[in-house]
């Protein structure tokens, strides 16, 4: 007879993984309310907007733009983010205050697109009110922190 293999060895319900790695078990209900502190927070979900149309804003001929594009819209989300995560307002305020310039940034690209004919208008327009909607929001945030 062929000795068993460690995994027909094991319980069905059994982990590979030792019991202090393993992550906790908990019910389908109890990780759909589960979430990130930034995930709370309406200015996260107005700079993922942002990022979200603003990256197919600028045409891929227009690499320079598009990056340019890429790093600052995704830079504002990414900073609140991190943001959220620190325990200090000192740490807080300005990790904030780098998402601002970055949605300030995002929108300066905007204008160029419109200035240049390189994207929709009424796109750019949407992108900017909500680069605009974050920068206004942000600034309520540090001053609130301050």
């Amino acid at each position: 007879m062929a000795p068993a293999s460690p995994v027909s060895a094991m319980d069905a319900n059994a982990s590979p993984v030792s019991p202090s790695v393993a992550a906790p078990v908990s019910s389908p209900a109890a990780a759909a309310e589960a979430v990130l502190d930034a995930e709370k927070m309406a200015v996260y979900r107005v700079a993922l907007d942002l990022q979200e149309l603003a990256s197919g804003l600028v045409p891929a001929q227009q690499r320079v733009l598009h990056d340019q594009m890429e790093r600052a819209s995704l830079s504002a989300v990414l900073c609140i983010a991190e943001g959220c995560g620190r325990r200090s307002r000192r740490d807080k305020r300005r990790f904030y205050t780098m998402a601002r310039g970055s949605a300030t940034e995002t929108a300066a690209i905007v204008d160029v697109l419109l200035r240049r004919r390189l994207a929709p208008e009424a796109a750019c327009r949407a992108a900017r009110g909500l680069a605009l909607r974050v920068v206004q929001m942000l600034t309520k945030l540090d001053a609130a922190l301050s």
